[in-house]
């Protein structure tokens, strides 16, 4: 594809300017699909990552209240997950934690078999089909997220990346250049942290900011569930390959996603520390492994810890405890907690649909000491779809939107809690910034035929963390 030699045109520019004479001169260069020529204020998608949060955050997409919107391309390393992800957008979709239920988005999809790339450099190509101003989707294991970004704002394009976004110090700083390259030139990008759009956690930000319940002296985060997703692993079954397998079930390996600890904490880590408008300095933590066999009996060969709990300090002082576990069976509560010099607060249930709740005293249940209690009308209750609303209005308003500081600063508060905890060492922010040890170097290198970044023993096994024993890494 021939690159555009001229300054990029935003999409400002470009959805002001009608007829095809304006198109022709606006992407000069650029090879588009004819079909999308002349849509001079359709706002074209690119996903790459076709997984379940992927085909959830596309679903998002195409379901904005300030369309049109179309989906154009699509990429995967796995050609079967991308045929699952354009066939359920394309048909009816039940509603599940992250989406609406709907009748399908097949008038707002057009992804022919020529569009759909299969592969590593899969991503090059999606991105290649849209214009300046369009919006390309990173829904791929974390351990990508720096290479795809920075292709995106090579190209001009407004991005929206899926959390965690590094689990490294070597990805973080790349990432927090890239960022500033996207604002250079005036691109919008959005990150997953779905809390920040929750319309009930931003009322009760303010609330807080006012200094209803006081300085905040403690937070308290839960994730207590059962396993999800691809956390525990059996041993690795020969095929695909060792690497495809591991993107596979990213979860069970930390140079991938972080682990466990990054993928399933981090929202709760980012809304503590969004009420306390703080990061925290250090942090120690303690954890372990448990029952390490499947139901089956066979043994699990991940990397993750099966119970995290970390204590969190902030510069003044203040403490965020996080507790996590991974274990069927157990009682479980995905809640976060403030409690302040004045009183409490409740600050998210399970994915911040639920209300957001202020409280005399210490008692955050208790009815008759509510000070206040969220009101959201229906169709803003989805922080989810929220987040996609707000990322197409700041793009048709030509609005400041960069999300990814945050978004760095989040995964690395979650990195060196991990770290903590598989260490045994206390870690402070700093260090986990500006650490050089990288878990994937050459991640924009990868084919399929690359070895793993870890490697299996002659019994299956990974190395896992050993705190105490292994310290200046995690394995």
């Amino acid at each position: 594809m021939s690159k555009n030699k001229g300054k990029d045109t935003s999409r400002r520019d470009f959805l002001k300017k009608t007829g095809c004479i304006a198109a022709g001169t606006a992407l000069a260069g650029v090879r588009i699909p004819r079909v999308h020529a002349a849509e001079n204020h359709t706002i074209q998608l690119a996903l790459i990552g076709c997984g379940a949060r992927g085909t959830g955050a596309a679903a998002n997409a195409l379901g904005v209240r300030r369309g049109p919107v179309k989906l154009v391309a699509m990429a995967d390393v796995f050609s079967s997950r991308l045929e699952s992800s354009l066939k359920g957008l394309t048909h009816t979709m039940k509603a599940s934690y992250d989406r609406t239920a709907s009748a399908g988005f097949g008038d707002r999809i057009d992804v022919p078999p020529e569009r759909r790339f299969v592969g590593f450099d899969g991503y090059r190509k999606a991105m290649d089909c849209l214009r300046p101003g369009d919006i390309a989707i990173f829904a791929t294991p974390p351990v990508f997220r720096w290479v795809h970004f920075g292709y995106a704002v090579e190209k001009g394009l407004n991005v929206f990346m899926e959390k965690p976004l590094a689990a490294d110090g070597p990805t973080a700083r790349r990432l927090l250049q890239q960022a500033e390259q996207a604002k250079a030139k005036n691109l919008k990008v959005g990150v997953g942290l779905m809390s920040r759009h929750s319309r009930a956690l931003q009322q009760l930000h303010q609330r807080i900011a006012d200094g209803e319940i006081g300085d905040l002296i403690l937070l308290q985060a839960y994730r207590l569930i059962g396993p999800l997703v691809t956390a525990f692993s059996e041993r690795w079954p020969g095929e695909p390959s060792e690497l495809l397998w591991q993107i596979q079930r990213f979860h069970s390996f930390i140079w991938a996603s972080g682990g466990c600890f990054d993928d399933f904490y981090i929202h709760n880590i980012d809304n503590c520390c969004w009420m306390k408008n703080a990061w925290p300095v250090k942090a120690q933590a303690v954890g372990g492994r448990h029952y390490r066999n499947s139901p089956g009996g066979k043994p699990y060969v991940d990397q993750n810890f099966d119970t995290y709990s970390v204590e969190y300090t902030f510069a003044d002082d203040a403490k965020l405890i996080l507790s996590g576990r991974c274990i069927p069976g157990c009682y479980q509560n995905h809640s976060s907690l403030a409690r302040g010099t004045k009183g409490a607060a409740i600050v998210a249930h399970g994915d911040c649909m639920g209300p957001t709740s202020t409280f005399k005293g210490l008692a955050e249940k208790s009815k008759a000491n509510r000070l206040w209690e969220s009101e959201i009308p229906p169709e803003e209750r989805s922080p989810y779809q929220n987040e996609w609303n707000d990322l197409i209005d700041a793009i048709r308003d030509d609005k400041p939107y960069n999300e990814v500081h945050y978004g760095v600063e989040a995964s690395v508060v979650s990195n060196m809690g991990r770290k903590a905890a598989h260490t045994g060492r206390i870690v402070t922010y700093d260090e986990m910034l500006h650490d050089d040890l990288e878990y994937a170097p050459g991640a924009d290198k990868f084919t399929a035929d690359s070895p793993a970044p870890v490697r299996a023993d002659a019994d299956g096994r990974y190395p896992v963390p050993q705190p105490g024993i292994i310290t200046l890494r995690e394995y």
